[in-house]
């Protein structure tokens, strides 16, 4: 199983706190084009992500779902700190 913890994900953290927080009827692709923008990642790397999300079943075509909106929130709280 993936681990989105640690250093090395931060990315995938950052965009899974993107998607939560995300604007009402902002997509999951809005969000990739503000993230490719603002040169957290590129195109490929955030589909890639996705992807990564999807196998851990955080996020689904809807949107997030009940385990993934928890994982924001501790993403959430890792940030604040």
């Amino acid at each position: 199983m993936i681990n989105i913890n640690g250093d090395e994900n931060i990315e995938i953290r950052v965009l899974l706190l993107g998607i939560y927080k995300a604007l009402e009827g902002e997509t999951i692709n809005d969000i990739l084009e503000t993230m490719e923008n603002t040169r957290v990642f590129d195109a490929k790397t955030g589909k890639k992500h996705i992807q990564v999300l999807k196998e851990l079943n955080y996020i689904n075509d809807s949107g997030l779902t009940f385990i993934g909106i928890e994982k924001a929130k501790e993403v959430e709280r890792e940030f604040k700190i």
